[in-house]
């Protein structure tokens, strides 16, 4: 059996990620700025995003906010069981576990993007 290029591999996990983000933006309506803001692109580079003209890079940071906001979405919709109106309220709620503030303004730092999903991630693996 042919093994795949590494470069081959590289693009695949590129193309796969670059939609898993434009899917979690549309999913919970983020706009392409805020996106963009999260991602550290310019909100041009958050564009070509949706167009499937720019596919995120693993050797630059936004691949690991595009990561960590992909991983926030799965936790966010296992614990609402997939319905995108619960995640979307969730995210703009004050939480009292955020000091009263909305998940969606802290997502935009890495430290508020980090924050909210070890919170997500232990609010999921609660038994």
């Amino acid at each position: 059996m042919p093994r795949t290029s590494p470069t081959l591999e590289a693009k695949k996990k590129q193309l796969v990620l670059t939609k898993a983000v434009v899917n979690t933006a549309n999913y919970l309506d983020l706009p392409k700025n805020k996106l963009a803001h999260i991602l550290g692109v310019s909100t041009a580079t958050a564009t070509r995003l949706y167009a499937n003209t720019y596919q995120l890079s693993s050797n630059k940071k936004e691949w690991d906010f595009a990561v960590l906001l992909v991983r926030m979405f799965r936790s966010l919709d296992s614990i609402v069981g997939g319905a995108s109106e619960d995640a979307k309220k969730w995210l703009s709620s004050e939480n009292k576990a955020f000091a009263g503030k909305k998940p969606v303004e802290l997502i935009d730092s890495t430290e508020g993007l980090v924050r909210v999903v070890n919170y997500l991630d232990a609010c999921r693996a609660v038994i």
